[in-house]
């Protein structure tokens, strides 16, 4: 059996400081898989620049010069982490047959990887990496983690439970996962839809070797509420829902004053009309809001601005056309015959 070309992406943003570990423990790896003849010789690691600020990109293309088996990808200004990875695995899905996506700042064990492709040998398409636990985090965001995963069940979301995006996809899961032409990518969501024969590896996350998270809290709240708006409906059939319930409780408590009035028991005051109008009001708002993000969503999707744009690739530099877009080579010649 031929061996299969891997490609490890791995999508980095201003990591100058632990992108030297990260290149030289990847290349022992795959060095490893291929004299395991686990993996080809033509195996690649992909490293994609996400328009960083600082030595990112300086790192990775004289490391690509130093060593055939680091290529790099360049994008034009900073599109944010899962466009990023999904300009890594666009871009190296043509010439794998299989791809890792792994996170620059090691803290996924890397070591699992061999277990990713021995997953791939038995015939799984998709192969999870999954925490064991989350004892390393703090309090804080091991509890909204978990109630995050835990609300996207409820909503209807089909994730994998403690998955970030450390996982491996063959050639045919990525053919199919280019398909959903989404701009509001959430990664953790498409690829479980995609089917096929998947599996789970199991792992401790470890700490991370250098520099800084690229996910403080605020950007973790922002891509909690991507995920949640851009997959389920929910939120607006709860605010239909809360429009019931006031207006069931505004048409008992108008009885209720309004028997008191012919009862002659009611009195002057201010203080429950104020409350109701500022309940009443803010519920409205809230509506508004959650309404407006997802007309936003739509209005984002039907201009259909491309997700990302390539500066420099190195990846599939001097590679024929014809074998990075088959499909476009077939329907030139065609043309051309009937012409």
């Amino acid at each position: 059996m031929t061996e299969p070309v891997l490609t490890i992406v791995v999508p980095c943003y201003n990591e100058e400081e632990v992108l030297p570990e990260t290149m030289s423990a990847l290349q022992r790896l795959l060095k490893e898989l291929m004299d395991e003849a686990l993996v080809s010789q033509q195996s690649k690691l992909l490293f994609v620049d996400d328009g960083s600020k600082d030595g990112t990109w300086e790192l990775i293309y004289k490391e690509g010069l130093r060593n055939s088996m680091v290529k790099g990808l360049k994008l034009s200004r900073n599109v944010g982490h899962q466009n990023a990875l999904l300009a890594g695995l666009n871009s190296a899905k043509d010439l794998s047959d299989c791809v890792v996506s792994i996170d620059a700042d090691l803290q996924d064990d890397i070591s699992v990887i061999r277990e990713f492709v021995l997953k791939f040998h038995q015939g799984c398409d998709i192969v999870y990496g999954v925490r064991k636990s989350r004892e390393t985090d703090s309090f804080f965001k091991r509890s909204t983690a978990q109630g995050f995963y835990k609300m996207m069940k409820k909503l209807g979301v089909d994730l994998v439970y403690n998955h970030a995006d450390f996982r491996l996809m063959s050639k045919r899961a990525l053919n199919e996962l280019q398909r959903f032409k989404e701009v509001n990518l959430f990664l953790r969501g498409i690829v479980p839809l995609i089917g096929f024969k998947t599996d789970i590896v199991y792992y401790d996350r470890l700490e991370r070797k250098a520099g800084e998270t690229k996910y403080p809290l605020k950007k973790m709240l922002a891509f909690a509420f991507d995920g949640i708006t851009s997959f389920s409906v929910s939120p607006i059939r709860f605010v239909l829902l809360i429009g019931f319930i006031s207006f069931l409780m505004s048409l008992m408590f108008g009885s209720y004053f309004l028997t008191l009035k012919f009862l002659g028991h009611t009195q002057t005051g201010w203080t429950s009309l104020i409350t109701s109008i500022w309940l009443i009001g803010g519920l409205q708002l809230i509506a508004i809001g959650l309404i407006g993000e997802y007309i936003g969503k739509i209005y984002k999707e039907t201009k259909q601005r491309p997700k990302y744009i390539v500066d420099i690739d190195t990846f599939n530099l001097g590679v024929p056309r014809r074998l990075l877009d088959p499909v476009e080579e077939d329907l030139g010649r065609i043309s051309e015959s009937n012409q």
